[in-house]
């Protein structure tokens, strides 16, 4: 199978309790969440490490939407994140983790992934982000994400990383921390002068701001009634974007505005359901309706 994308990320076991109700043992991790929201446009292969406890049928999941799992090292026990949400669904309280083989992880990139054209460098150690990228043969298009964790215990390896970076993403409150901060304008402009082309800054419920050189871009949110489980909007949101570039093979201001647009419209998607339950019942029509709806929030 052609790879048109390379994820690099966590494949894990959640518990994860909201007000609206509760699941354990179920999928999760950073990569898997991008790759599945990827999935709707493009093909990419994993490059993640999980346990031989990981269910079977998890491993039928990625066969279903056509992510290549050959990046994946099986190893020990599968990571795992048990979290909390109450009425203020913009954070998780983790409860527990275990990260189990994850704490091997040395991410070993197949052969047949060194020529893919774009890279996510999702949520992960910034040595090991940095480790990935160096191994891609030809310069692809990088989006990288990151958290307040990385942030806070490896600030030096993180910056050095995003500095070979195409894209950043961040959330509002790791953009603050990030730069020291209050102002989402200035934090925006400290991530360019970095020497990255563009800075997203997503605001969750209130959307997402887009920074280049030249312009600026702020995208809405799609308003939901009910949201069951945030977990890995965020990841679905970035996973999305690259997926569309990716497919599109366009990585213009106009066409990110466009991707910001359809990652969005996934990441609400996947917000209503827990897990990766939303994609039993969205496919491609129903994100292209969404995005159709985005259009008609904005015009005036």
């Amino acid at each position: 199978m052609n790879i048109d994308l390379v994820i690099l990320g966590t494949v894990g076991l959640d518990d994860v309790e909201t007000p609206f109700g509760k699941v354990k043992g179920v999928l999760g991790g950073s990569a898997v969440y991008a790759a599945t929201a990827a999935s709707f446009f493009s093909k990419s292969g994993v490059v993640s490490i999980a346990g031989h406890d990981l269910p079977k049928q998890y491993l039928q999941f990625f066969k279903e939407r056509k992510i290549d799992i050959d990046g994946i090292e099986f190893k020990g026990k599968t990571f795992r994140w048990q979290g909390l949400y109450e009425f203020d669904m913009n954070e998780a309280k983790t409860i527990k983790t275990e990260l189990n083989s994850l704490s091997e992880f040395e991410a070993k990139v197949p052969d047949r992934y060194l020529d893919a054209k774009f890279l996510f460098l999702a949520n992960t150690d910034p040595v090991l982000q940095m480790k990935t990228l160096s191994k891609m043969r030809n310069k692809p298009f990088v989006v990288l994400d990151t958290m307040n964790y990385w942030i806070t215990s490896q600030k030096a390896d993180l910056l050095k990383v995003i500095k070979k970076v195409d894209l950043l993403v961040l959330n509002e409150g790791e953009a603050r921390q990030l730069f020291d901060t209050p102002n989402l304008i200035k934090a925006g402009k400290q991530a360019l002068a970095l020497g990255v082309e563009y800075v997203i800054i997503k605001k969750g419920e209130h959307g997402a701001l887009l920074f280049s050189s030249n312009d600026f871009f702020s995208a809405p949110s799609y308003p939901l009634e009910q949201v069951k489980d945030p977990t890995g909007a965020g990841d679905s949101f970035s996973g999305g974007l690259i997926g569309y570039l990716a497919k599109t093979d366009d990585t213009s201001e106009k066409n990110i505005r466009k991707a910001i647009i359809f990652g969005s419209c996934i990441a609400s998607a996947c917000a209503e359901s827990f897990s990766l339950d939303y994609v039993r019942k969205t496919n491609l029509k129903n994100i292209k309706e969404r995005y159709h709806d985005f259009k008609e929030i904005r015009r005036f």
